[in-house]
């Protein structure tokens, strides 16, 4: 038996029988690494859950979201670029702005201290106690002239005809400007109350110019005018809507006139899923996926404007529901600008019509069912459920794989609101669009001397003055954005800057301000919490309309900002 065994193997070891020998090998060796391979990806499969998914993002996002000069605090509540923040003002061709040699003619002098501008009267037939007549063509050249000689820092491109203020001797005034030095493309408007005299000769001067935003008489808007936007042509001849921050918002929601125009319409809305309660930027991911969807199918999208905030946001570290799209984003540039309807309202309609029109509902419940395959899709309402289990829950998996290519995300037509950007605009122009803005991150980064070793160094009292004397002149104005909390610890730089906060600004959206009165209005009476993403968002943009801008990574530290030896990922 031994002896046939010991012939068998050798037999089976014989030249003519390598060939075959090397192919079962093979064949056994590629089984086997298949079958591994299958057991690692069903492992992979099974535990796979992003952390955000602008942090995994494409090339589109990345292009889109990836900026050098972009203040945020931590990696997980980074504000959202939007859709005017790509709008460059070289891709604009704005109207001629207005010099003071475009105003008629008149015989001014400047007061070193007020800089009054003064009107001589053609004739002595008024006293000194007449009312003045804000509405005399003089007056209004008068008053052009002491606002462009007062702002020196921006270019005005439209006054409003002056009207009566709160007295015979004040007229308020509107104008539409941008800043000199402006890195954006949208306007600003201001409105002022201006205080005018009359001397013994009956002169007119202009003495004093109040505040951002006094002149309320002057804030209502032309009838005729679209709320809220700026046609400016571009070279191409193309038409864009620009921002106008400012305006009074119209952000009302959007009805359904007629049963016949809601039963002749097609409907698409995204319901549940994981994406409640995560970060805005995923947040913004999931929604503009379902935005984009509804564009390519040709439908009116069936938005939820409640939204849940990120505890990384709130001052109570939870997750806090209730609150309101239009509180963080402009409601009115979207709905003027794409067809989007209220999920309430709609609801409400449907209840009322689906029965008598016989409108039908196409339920999808998984997420690979692509747009594509529903483009032929006849019933009024198609809408995408999502399940439980994540991250296959989220809306943005509708938008992966090969529909990325065929459904654009439609970046613009995401603004931030107009409220807090008027918040911004009031800050900049208490500094009279003059200053220098600086980002320092510390918190929890600063005592991670691991991943950070020099921040906490690098970005002291000592460190700033010695990095900041070569980048910004000696009693500039300085807006720090920062997460530190003490704004005392900065308390040295005051020796060579005029340094600023943004709890400086309290007032702008404290229960007096004219922000927290309209929030509240907006939010059926009940009050709005100038949250932590408002903050920040507030902070960013204050820092992005600074002159000059220093970052922390870029600037202040050799220390990567997301950690040790991951410089070269966060520059790509």
């Amino acid at each position: 038996m031994l002896g046939r065994s010991s012939l068998s193997r050798t037999g089976s070891f014989r030249p003519e029988n390598l060939g075959q020998n090397a192919l079962a090998m093979i064949g056994n060796l590629c089984f086997t690494m298949f079958v591994l391979g299958v057991l690692i990806f069903t492992i992979i499969a099974a535990t796979y859950e992003p952390e955000d998914p602008l942090f995994h993002p494409s090339t589109k996002i990345t292009t889109f979201l990836t900026s050098n000069s972009n203040a945020t605090f931590k990696s997980d509540n980074t504000v959202v670029r939007t859709g005017e923040d790509f709008m460059a003002p070289n891709q604009t061709a704005f109207d001629t702005f207005i010099n003071l040699t475009d105003v008629e003619n008149i015989t001014q002098t400047v007061d070193p201290g007020v800089g009054t501008i003064e009107k001589e009267a053609t004739s002595c037939e008024n006293s000194v106690d007449s009312p003045v007549d804000c509405r005399d063509p003089e007056v209004f050249h008068m008053m052009m002239r002491a606002t462009i000689e007062h702002f020196k820092d921006i270019h005005f491109y439209r006054f409003g005809k002056p009207v009566p203020g709160s007295n015979d001797s004040t007229c308020d005034m509107a104008w539409r400007f941008r800043p000199k030095d402006g890195k954006t493309a949208a306007f600003y408007k201001d409105y002022r109350r201006f205080v005018i005299s009359r001397s013994e000769n009956c002169t007119l001067s202009v003495v004093g110019i109040g505040d951002y935003h006094t002149g309320v008489n002057a804030r209502k808007r032309k009838k005729n005018q679209k709320p809220g936007f700026e046609k400016t042509r571009v070279k191409q001849g193309q038409v864009i809507s620009l921002p106008v921050v400012g305006e009074a918002v119209n952000d009302a929601l959007p009805v359904v006139e007629s049963e016949g125009s809601f039963s002749r319409g097609k409907y698409l809305l995204y319901t549940d899923g994981g994406d409640r309660c995560k970060s805005m930027n995923h947040y913004l991911w999931s929604f503009l996926c379902a935005l984009g969807e509804a564009q390519y199918l040709n439908r009116t999208l069936v938005m939820d404007l409640s939204i849940c905030l990120s505890s990384i946001y709130s001052s109570s570290n939870q997750n806090e529901e209730g609150k309101d799209f239009r509180f963080y984003f402009d409601f009115e540039h979207l709905k003027e600008s794409a067809s989007v309807l209220d999920q309430g309202q709609f609801w409400s309609d449907w209840k009322q019509w689906q029965k008598k029109d016989g409108l039908n509902l196409h339920l999808v419940e998984d997420f690979r069912v692509t747009p594509m395959k529903l483009s032929e899709v006849k019933d009024a309402l198609i809408m995408r459920k999502f399940g439980s289990v994540e991250p296959d829950n989220y809306w943005y998996r509708v938008c992966e794989g090969e529909t990325e290519s065929v459904v654009q995300r439609p970046w613009h037509l995401i603004w931030k609101s107009r409220r807090l950007m008027d918040i911004v605009s009031a800050i900049a122009s208490r500094l009279n669009w003059d200053y220098d803005a600086v980002h320092i991150v510390r918190g929890e980064k600063a005592r991670n001397r691991e991943l950070w070793p020099n921040l906490a160094t690098d970005t002291s009292p000592d460190a700033l003055l010695s990095t900041l004397r070569d980048k910004i002149e000696d009693g500039r104005n300085l807006y720090i954005a920062t997460n530190e909390p003490g704004t005392s610890f900065f308390d040295p730089l005051k020796d060579k800057y005029s340094t600023h906060f943004l709890d400086e600004y309290k007032d702008l959206w404290d229960e007096n301000s004219e922000w927290h009165s309209e929030m509240k209005k907006l939010n059926e009476g009940n009050p709005v919490e100038f949250d932590g993403y408002m903050r920040v968002s507030v902070d960013t943009e204050v820092f992005l309309r600074g002159k000059k801008q220093i970052e922390t990574f870029n600037d202040l530290t050799n220390d990567c900002k997301d950690g040790i030896n991951t410089c070269a990922a966060s520059a790509s």
